[in-house]
């Protein structure tokens, strides 16, 4: 566990207040996740579900999009919040969303109502992940 710190109080501030804004109706299992741009601005999404499972989106990518859509390309950091007594990280899609704008050894949070902390690396949640990197180094083969 980690303790939460004066850094880390507004993101733990914006993602919880982003998690009152969740719909959740069919999970019961609200989520606000907040993230840092480089340049300190700080950008909030909570989980939309659907009765069409599939279509629900998670906190953690309407996190990311909402700073996309202001122009942000990397974030330095990035906090989950649950009403829970379990911390909880991302699931396996968000952890590849984050891959493509977090750095493998930037620390992503999970945090509860009590003010507690966990945090891991990018690298940790999804090791050998497949980032622009992969598509930036390929070689081109030829089929024919």
């Amino acid at each position: 566990m980690t303790a939460l710190t004066p850094e880390l109080e507004p993101l733990y501030q914006a993602a919880k207040a982003a998690a009152s804004q969740a719909y959740a109706p069919y999970s019961q299992f609200p989520v606000g996740v907040a993230v840092r741009a480089l340049d300190g601005s700080i950008y909030t999404g909570c989980n939309v579900e659907n009765a069409s499972y599939g279509a629900t989106v998670c906190a953690e990518r309407n996190a990311i999009a909402a700073g996309v859509v202001a122009g942000k390309r990397q974030f330095d950091a990035l906090m989950v919040y649950t009403p829970q007594a379990q911390l909880t990280p991302p699931c396996g899609l968000c952890r590849q969303v984050i891959a493509e704008f977090f750095l493998p050894e930037t620390i992503i949070y999970s945090s509860n109502h009590q003010a507690q902390l966990q945090g891991w690396t990018v690298q940790q949640l999804l090791p050998d992940a497949f980032t622009p990197l992969y598509l930036a180094n390929s070689t081109k083969v030829s089929t024919e």
